[in-house]
């Protein structure tokens, strides 16, 4: 049962579409309100947004590891933000709301994505329902064996919770497709959690297509470590299509192409994420899974 939920927006200080979401339902709050939970609204870096950043010292998003928490010596801003989000919505470990929808936008040409943090039942039916109701929406599984505890995402304060993830969409810009993408999601995710705590989760598909996290892989690098290439013309905009044994990856800045070696066909997302360059990220690679509806 799922009772108190937050719905948490300006993760990052540049991702705007979140932050004026939240803005329309503190006017209307009806809009994200349900009858079997209550919900609330935290903007989560004001600071970053005031100076149209991302993040002032350190991305928040990295800053929710209990070890980090716990640590006063931590004293950024980010790092201290992340420690008052952790006595606002939780304490990690016995966290006071049940669950966390964190919205986020890229410029990635990812479309309305729903990113899973967990394995299980409750979440396939969840991407089940959010993809019946909303076709265009792709499934994206960000799990791994890691204990709460050491997951670093603002959204692991919750013993439960996802992300909405929708692109393209320039840092700082607003757009409009984008915005009621994002809207919508969340709107289905609440029905969901509704229709779950009342035991009236309908009918739905046996199975759902998602794609789970492998790694992510770096532009080229000189020994140097300074940056040496871009993202080849060939799969930029093309998150979530095949890469083959043979596919252009990169171009070098002398001509050179560097192509996809691997065996096992994978799929891109975040390819070419700006804000993934202060660490020179290229891209996530992902395999293709299937989900089973009524079953871990």
């Amino acid at each position: 049962m799922i009772s108190k939920l937050a719905i948490v927006g300006g993760t990052h200080g540049n991702e705007f579409t979140g932050i004026y979401l939240l803005k329309k339902w503190q006017r209307e709050l009806s809009l994200i309100e349900r009858s079997s939970f209550s919900t609330e609204t935290l903007f989560a870096n004001p600071n970053a947004y005031s100076e149209n950043k991302r993040y002032v010292d350190h991305d928040l998003n990295r800053c929710f590891e209990q070890a980090q928490l716990e640590d006063d010596s931590l004293n950024s801003k980010e790092q201290v933000r992340a420690k008052e989000i952790n006595e606002l919505l939780g304490p990690k470990g016995n966290p006071r709301v049940d669950f966390i929808i964190d919205l986020h936008t890229t410029t990635s040409n990812m479309g309305p994505t729903l990113l899973l943090t967990k394995k299980g039942t409750f979440y396939n039916q969840l991407a089940a329902y959010v993809t019946q109701k909303m076709p265009q929406v792709i499934v994206s599984c960000d799990e791994d064996h890691k204990a709460n505890s050491e997951h670093h995402f603002l959204s692991s304060i919750a013993m439960d919770s996802v992300m909405v993830e929708v692109g393209p969409v320039p840092q700082s810009v607003l757009r409009q497709d984008v915005f009621e993408q994002s809207e919508e999601m969340t709107m289905h995710i609440l029905d969901f959690i509704e229709l779950y705590n009342n035991n009236q989760v309908p009918q739905l598909p046996e199975t759902v297509s998602a794609y789970r996290f492998i790694e992510s892989i770096t532009l080229p690098l000189n020994e140097d470590g300074s940056r040496n290439g871009m993202i080849h013309k060939d799969i930029q905009d093309k998150d979530f299509t095949e890469i083959k044994t043979g596919q252009p990856l990169f171009t070098t800045f002398d001509g050179e192409v560097i192509c996809y070696e691997g065996e096992k066909t994978l799929y891109g997302s975040f390819i070419n994420e700006a804000a993934y360059y202060d660490n020179n990220l290229a891209m996530s690679l992902l395999e293709k899974i299937t989900l089973h509806t009524y079953s871990d």
